[in-house]
Formats: structure tokens, C-alpha cells, sequence
């Protein structure tokens, strides 16, 4: 991880975004570039644009020297004041980088709203293959020294886990390997615990500490949730569960649930094309 990338709208939600970014930083030691997109068509004259500019860039200095300081490289800290559709420019930006992710609140206000709030949360993360980290009011973590994992029996579950076992070992967390399903057959458990004991394997590898449990229940995301807060967790990991719908991506039900409803920070990583390997589902090595 080498840019971490947070829309900023100057709302206190979005600062939150700001200062779990800050977090991520320091543990990766990478630098921050935070983005104010100014909504293109709209009502304002050239002028209009001109002095927005200059408001947002007064403001986004206030921040930079409010949190630099908190960051080990203080230098890292920047921004830039784009314009256009604001989840595309976002993930235009975050794209610009190698190795980047996105860290950002899915509350705001101003610009942000229509954005965050709504259907139209979730395009950010439906549209890019970078590792987004979202955050909701209320629910910012000093450190992370938890992460549950659930994973399922679909194909693609397991593309979050080198992504998660990074950040276990950047902030040295342990992991929670939790094997959800809605129903308990013979078939799902044996899926699953083949499943939990590659990925066990994985982290076993890396020297990463992690636990292992299983959960039932007709309604995933909760079950999850409780969990999370039942072990004082302090980030979740999932896949976006995507789906292909009218040319665009759409995020499944689970990640939808998840994102509205999730207390604490969630990881989601976005599946990519899958080759099978054995047992293995491979995406450039790995799983």
C-alpha cells in the first residue's frame, strides 16, 4: 500500500474518513491524498467555480495543518480539487497511483450527499477493483487489533484474504475466520471447512494469529455483526459481491446490508476474474 486516497466534502463525517486514513498511514507509511470534487454541469458561473476553488483549498490547508502532524511523514499529507461526477473522479484518482486504496465515510454532507447517502453509497466501491475502507459516524478505532473474515462457499470469498492478512500485518491484529452460511448440510460444512482450512494455512504461513469459528442464521450480515462486536472487533473484511446489471455494477444484497448496517469500519475488496487451480482460486498467486 503506497497512496491512500479520502473524499472529503470538510463535513465531520468525512474528516472521520480523514483520521481512520491517518491510521492506515502510519502503519504503512504511505502518504495521503485527500479530493474535493466541485459537481460538474451545475448552476454555478465560471466565478462561482473560481471561488469554490479558492474556499475549498483555504479549507483543505486548515486541515493539512491540523493533521499533518499526526501523521509519521507530515509531508505526505495533500490534496487536490477536481471536477465531475464525484464517485468517478474519486476512483479516477485513486486509479492514477499504483497500490492505492480508498478510506472514506459513507456519511457527508454538501457535494457528498447524493453521493454517500442512498443507492449511490455504494458506486464507489462497485467501481473500482482497489480495496476500499469505509467508515460510518460514530465508529472510528484507535488501532485495529481485530478483523473478522467471513467467508461463505461462493467462489470468489476467499480474494479478500491476502488482502486482509496485509493489513493484519501491518497493524500485527489477529484475524477471526468465521465460516457463515444460512443453512448447515453435510455439503456446506464440508465446503466450508475446506475453505477455513486453506485460509488458515495462509495466515499460518505468514505468522499472522488468527481464530476460527462457524455462524448460522437465516440472516448473514447480522450474524456477522454481532459477532464483531461480541469479540470487540474493529474492522470487517468482505467481498463486494458483485453483479452485472444494465451495463453497470450493482453490489449484491450482502454488501449492501453489510455497508448500511456495520457499526465498525468494513474492508471490501472487489472480486476479479477467477482462474481454478486445484483446489486453489488463484488471482495472481495466492488465492
Amino acid at each position: 500500500m503506497k497512496h491512500i486516497i479520502v473524499p472529503i466534502d470538510f463535513s465531520k463525517e468525512s474528516v472521520n474518513g480523514l483520521r481512520l486514513a491517518i491510521t492506515f498511514a502510519n502503519r504503512f507509511k504511505c502518504g495521503i491524498q485527500m479530493v474535493y470534487v466541485q459537481k460538474y454541469p451545475s448552476d454555478l458561473t465560471p466565478g462561482g467555480f473560481e471561488e469554490e476553488t479558492r474556499n475549498a483549498s483555504k479549507e483543505f490547508d486548515e486541515l493539512v495543518a491540523e493533521y499533518s502532524p499526526k501523521m509519521i511523514d507530515s509531508a505526505s499529507l495533500t490534496y487536490i480539487v477536481k471536477k465531475g461526477k464525484i464517485y468517478r473522479e474519486v476512483v479516477n484518482q485513486a486509479h492514477a497511483f499504483d497500490d492505492s486504496m480508498i478510506v472514506c465515510s459513507t456519511h457527508g454532507a454538501s457535494g457528498f450527499e447524493e453521493f454517500f447517502i442512498g443507492s449511490n453509497a455504494f458506486r464507489i466501491i462497485s467501481a473500482t477493483d482497489n480495496p476500499v475502507v469505509t467508515i460510518r459516524h460514530g465508529s472510528m478505532p484507535r488501532d485495529i487489533q481485530k478483523i473478522v473474515l467471513p467467508i461463505d462457499i461462493s467462489a470468489d470469498t476467499r480474494q479478500k484474504v491476502p488482502v486482509t492478512a496485509e493489513v493484519a500485518k501491518a497493524f500485527n491484529a489477529e484475524i477471526h475466520v468465521i465460516g457463515v452460511a444460512t443453512l448447515q448440510t453435510d455439503e456446506i460444512d464440508l465446503k466450508l471447512n475446506a475453505y477455513i482450512k486453506q485460509v488458515s494455512n495462509y495466515l499460518k504461513e505468514r505468522d499472522i494469529r488468527f481464530q476460527t469459528a462457524s455462524l448460522r442464521g437465516n440472516n448473514i450480515t447480522d450474524s456477522t455483526i454481532e459477532y464483531a462486536l461480541d469479540v470487540n472487533a474493529d474492522l470487517i473484511s468482505m467481498m463486494t459481491e458483485q453483479n452485472i446489471a444494465l451495463s453497470d455494477f450493482v453490489l449484491g444484497s450482502y454488501a449492501q446490508q453489510m455497508l448500511s448496517k456495520s457499526p465498525i469500519p468494513v474492508l471490501s475488496v472487489t472480486p476479479r476474474e477467477m482462474s481454478i487451480s486445484g483446489s486453489f482460486i488463484t488471482q495472481g498467486g495466492g488465492f
